[in-house]
């Protein structure tokens, strides 16, 4: 494989790498996202609308830029190169696509130029209390009356629910039938009576997930995407994106040289704790791994560019990203040793408050706990395991 970007590629890297540094919002260097606003989070976003940048994964007729697999590879480096904030996935990268992949024509033209704009903000109902890894056994039950289904249930770990417009939202219409083949895909503003949102605080003090109870809640049958207790089919084709989008590899490449500057800094015994042998033998072991990734997820990215979709490529992607994520974060605190604990989450944390510890090491223990959920979201890594033992090993 040619890893060499062409003449025309390097031009492509050299604009998109100024347009960063020319209207990337200054306020948002450095700040984490557990701390912004949802002015803040979609600031970025909205800059990246006007400048059309904002789907570049998504087909032309659509929105998207009609960028080649490279282009968006290299969008993606510069992004994490610039450390901007991440662009949430739920419109964009997941309901996103399933609109246009199976929606209607009336359904395009009502939720695409939201997802676009960020004027609608979208939340993910999957999870719930009983059925996490084990999606297909949900609860959460919508009955048909009329031109209206009637839904009642709860959903967790719903991120930023709080701030959300709407929710895609996995129920069950056929309670009868197999647990697969009874389930499908509304779409629920938000605002509708009957729902409730709750925070969840979780281990790095932040409000990012919520709780979200359903009860009664009249939804348009026009909401209901594609073809009734066929939902399971849409939700595998949106998890086979969102377990691809998060193996990270870029930013785990960036987190890794984070890593290696605050290292570097650290003394033993007045020698750079980076210069130690054990402690530089798991960074390169980290970096093993994700540069053996980054070539895996290259080729997802070939085969996509060929009209193929995320196959069982996505479960190794999950799983070993979030494993080189959790690794990372854990040499990072092992690296500012002491000074973790002092900056160990709490609920109440505030601008002004100081953070001892060495220059750029505030905030790797809020990010080590929050790290902790990569292995779990999007399909548990366990689950992902038995994906692949079935489609790639045939057991």
């Amino acid at each position: 494989m040619d890893m060499r970007f062409s003449p025309d590629e390097l031009a492509f890297r050299d604009e998109v790498r100024e347009f960063i540094a020319n209207n990337y919002p200054h306020e948002l260097k450095g700040a984490r996202r557990g701390e912004m606003s949802k002015d803040d989070i979609l600031k970025w976003h909205r800059v990246l609308y006007k400048k059309g940048w904002v789907v570049p994964h998504w087909p032309v007729e659509y929105g998207g830029t009609g960028w080649t697999i490279t282009q968006r590879y290299i969008w993606n480096e510069e992004n994490a190169r610039a450390e901007t904030t991440p662009l949430l996935p739920f419109g964009l990268s997941m309901v996103g696509p399933v609109i246009y992949t199976f929606g209607n024509e009336e359904q395009k033209k009502r939720f695409l130029p939201g997802i676009l704009s960020g004027d609608d903000w979208w939340c993910q109902g999957y999870s719930e209390p009983g059925s996490g890894s084990d999606l297909a056994s949900l609860r959460t039950k919508a009955v048909r009356e009329g031109d209206h289904y009637i839904v009642n249930g709860s959903k967790t770990w719903t991120t930023l629910a709080q701030h959300a417009d709407w929710m895609f939202c996995l129920v069950r219409t056929d309670p009868e039938a197999k647990q697969q083949e009874g389930i499908s895909f509304l779409l629920i503003d938000m605002k509708t009576p009957g729902i409730t949102v709750r925070p969840i605080i979780t281990m790095d003090g932040s409000h990012e997930v919520n709780e979200v109870f359903l009860e009664d809640v009249k939804v348009p049958a026009e909401n209901l995407i594609g073809e009734e207790n066929k939902g399971w089919t849409y939700a595998k084709f949106l998890l086979g994106n969102e377990r691809s989008g998060i193996a990270g590899v870029a930013r785990s490449k960036k987190a890794i040289e984070r890593l290696k500057k605050l290292a570097t800094a650290e003394l033993v015994d007045g020698t750079p704790l980076m210069k130690t042998d054990e402690f530089s033998r798991k960074v390169a072991e980290v970096e093993i791994d994700l540069s053996a990734l980054e070539v895996t997820e290259l080729r997802t990215l070939a085969a996509e560019s060929k009209g193929r979709g995320p196959g069982p490529e996505a479960s190794i992607l999950k799983i070993k990203g979030t494993e080189i994520q959790q690794r990372i974060t854990e040499l990072a605190v092992e690296a500012v040793g002491n000074y973790a604990l002092v900056q160990a989450p709490r609920l109440e944390v505030t601008g002004n408050e100081f953070i001892p510890g060495p220059e750029g090491s505030q905030g790797v223990a809020q990010d080590y706990f929050n790290m902790r959920k990569t292995s779990i979201y999007g399909g548990s890594n366990e689950i992902q395991h038995n994906i692949i033992a079935k489609m790639v090993l045939g057991l």
